[in-house]
């Protein structure tokens, strides 16, 4: 899937949002060998049109409010032999969202705030099945390998944004179908991990490392 004069690179744009699609739909067709082919307005209905063949790069958001998330449906559509791309766009940028998109099989992940030219050079990126990922992005990831002793696994996580959220550790492992021993197991390893002793100042500190979105 590389970009040729005859075989412009293939489009779907898929948000909940009218005004994005027509947004990114307005920027992405001023560029030359790039095309919108589609549009979808849920996650469900990407994973759908994906699916036809005609599409090289994906633009998905992370939200999609009910049904299926960005993450989910791009594990979906990486899945499939011959799927096409997957690039975020998105304005969420903590390790909470981009750890399960990344691992679902992302090529590549930016935010919605950049600049229309870094929009057109990571679609032709993911379209070499090249990783493109927003600075902000690059550094957390980059920060993770360099210091694992500050970084959350993708379980730890979820357990930790469930607290912030005003959870009880009972009502978490019915929520991740774990048992409640687990889940004091992985919050004791979050307060190892961030130096602290207490579910607030768990939250407060993973909240402004940008390990959690609140």
């Amino acid at each position: 899937m590389t970009e040729t004069a005859m075989t412009p690179i293939r489009l779907l744009l898929a948000d909940d949002h009218p005004v994005v699609r027509a947004g990114l739909r307005a920027v992405l067709e001023t560029e030359e060998g790039i095309t919108v082919a589609a549009e979808a307005a849920t996650a469900e209905e990407a994973v759908e049109r994906a699916d036809r063949g005609d599409i090289d790069v994906v633009l998905m958001d992370l939200q999609f409010g009910r049904g299926m998330n960005g993450a989910e449906a791009t594990a979906a559509i990486t899945a499939r032999p011959g799927a096409p791309r997957v690039l975020i766009v998105t304005t969420y940028d903590t390790d909470a969202d981009t750890l399960p998109a990344i691992e679902a099989g992302a090529t590549g992940y930016l935010l919605k705030d950049a600049p229309p030219e870094d929009l057109a050079a990571a679609v032709r990126t993911a379209a070499t099945g090249r990783t493109a990922l927003a600075p902000t992005v690059a550094d957390r990831l980059m920060t993770r390998l360099r210091e694992p002793h500050t970084s959350l696994t993708r379980r730890e996580t979820e357990v930790l944004t469930l607290v912030a959220e005003g959870l009880s550790n009972q009502h978490i492992a019915e929520r991740l179908h774990l048992t409640e021993g687990t889940v004091k197991s992985h919050l004791a390893r979050v307060y190892t991990k961030l130096g602290v002793d207490s579910r607030t100042a768990a939250v407060a500190t993973a909240t402004a490392l940008g390990l959690i979105r609140r």
